[in-house]
């Protein structure tokens, strides 16, 4: 009887993915096939170009990036969309910098697109002006009820996502201006993983937002980014943060270019489920009640947010066991980063096991999430202000 029923259930499951692979092939058209073709190019003149700076690893991520590109663009055509609007932007900026001497990092100050619109810092700049601006217009939408004003927002958060995107790409170009031997993904400090955040943030609004149609949740979730944005703008002011440095020696590793942004994919699912969790403590309370979206769909966002969350903090705690077993000889060294990460991960764990086991809900489930972010904050910033260990490289 158990095995008819584990037969059938992998029967379903095999059934279900047919569909949805059947469903995925009827809705491609010769440009999403020629979206990844264009990949598959780009990564044969990156193998052709910079093999001599790739090790067989990081080719292997280059060509595993195709395929896990193309079906993301497949599966959300705006993510297609962006994949290569910022890569013709970054193109447009790598123009820009040539010189009939070759590339100079210092024409980021003499020609006017780079100086005003795509060099790495100015990009940047305009994301954060655009995500402040968005956040503003969602605001506005959820007080005065008011859809044009979200509609609006949108643009204005998809604007700051593509230049933002623009921009990291940029600056991955300008570290290797500085020097082969200099040259690195832009995920390297805390400079840059703020950045990170704020774009992966965005991106998972974005999706949810299509998804759910509810547009006010922007209101609360853009703060978040907000104030990523304002930590990005006090440390480059006071710290001089936007420039580019080389790679410390436990960096130098093609494990940070996977390690990094499953991190942070983690980090930026969590913060999304913790502002919508507020928005769902207030309309608990009666407050924007009608503004706000239905408990139900609310709820239902904030366990897919945190069960995506969960999974690449997950990947990305065994990779980080990875890399610290070549770098340091050993998986696990109770550093404190790594234990906050896991202090972090039973966090969420138990989260998810109470909703799937107990069927945990409401007002305490929207709480655990808030608390969530707090532990996740200090996990990601606290522990590098107030503590030290292997991983004290990211510090203040």
């Amino acid at each position: 009887m158990e095995t008819e029923y584990i037969s059938s259930t992998q029967g379903g499951l095999g059934q279900s993915m047919k569909r949805l692979a059947q469903k995925l092939a009827q809705s491609l058209t010769w440009f999403d096939y020629l979206f990844a073709l264009a990949l598959l190019i780009g990564a044969f003149y990156a193998e052709y170009r910079f093999s001599d700076y790739m090790d067989v690893y990081e080719q292997t991520i280059l060509f595993a990036c195709v395929p896990s590109f193309a079906l993301i663009g497949w599966l959300w055509k705006p993510m297609r969309n962006l994949m290569i609007g910022s890569t013709v932007l970054a193109l447009l900026a790598v123009y820009f910098y040539q010189t009939p001497e070759g590339g100079q990092l210092a024409r980021a100050e003499q020609a006017f697109f780079l100086k005003y619109m795509l060099s790495s810092q100015s990009a940047i700049l305009w994301m954060s002006v655009f995500f402040c601006l968005s956040t503003l217009f969602y605001t506005i939408a959820l007080i005065k009820n008011a859809t044009s004003f979200g509609a609006t927002a949108t643009k204005l958060s998809w604007a700051a996502v593509y230049i933002g995107l623009t921009g990291m790409l940029v600056r991955w170009y300008e570290s290797y201006l500085m020097g082969p031997d200099i040259g690195h993904i832009p995920v390297s400090n805390l400079y840059e993983v703020f950045i990170l955040f704020c774009l992966i943030t965005a991106i998972f609004h974005l999706y949810y937002e299509a998804r759910y149609q509810s547009v006010v949740l922007g209101a609360f979730i853009l703060w978040i980014i907000v104030a990523a944005v304002a930590f990005i703008l006090w440390y480059s002011v006071s710290r001089d943060a936007h420039q580019i440095q080389p790679l410390v020696p436990a960096l130098q590793s093609w494990w940070m270019k996977i390690h990094v942004p499953a991190n942070f994919i983690g980090y930026g699912t969590f913060a999304l489920a913790a502002m919508v969790a507020i928005a769902y403590i207030l309309k608990s309370k009666n407050i924007l009640a009608n503004r706000l979206p239905s408990l139900e769909l609310m709820d239902d966002l904030m366990y897919k947010a945190i069960a995506v969350g969960f999974a690449f903090f997950t990947i990305a705690t065994i990779l980080g066991a990875l890399w610290a077993a070549e770098a340091w000889g050993g998986y696990w060294s109770w550093d404190p980063k790594e234990t906050w990460a896991l202090i972090v991960w039973l966090n969420y764990a138990a989260w998810l096991h109470m909703r799937l086991m107990k069927g945990l809900r409401g007002v305490v489930a929207a709480w655990w999430a808030i608390v969530g972010l707090f532990v996740t904050t200090f996990a990601f910033l606290g522990v590098n202000m107030f503590l030290s260990g292997l991983h004290s490289y990211g510090t203040l």
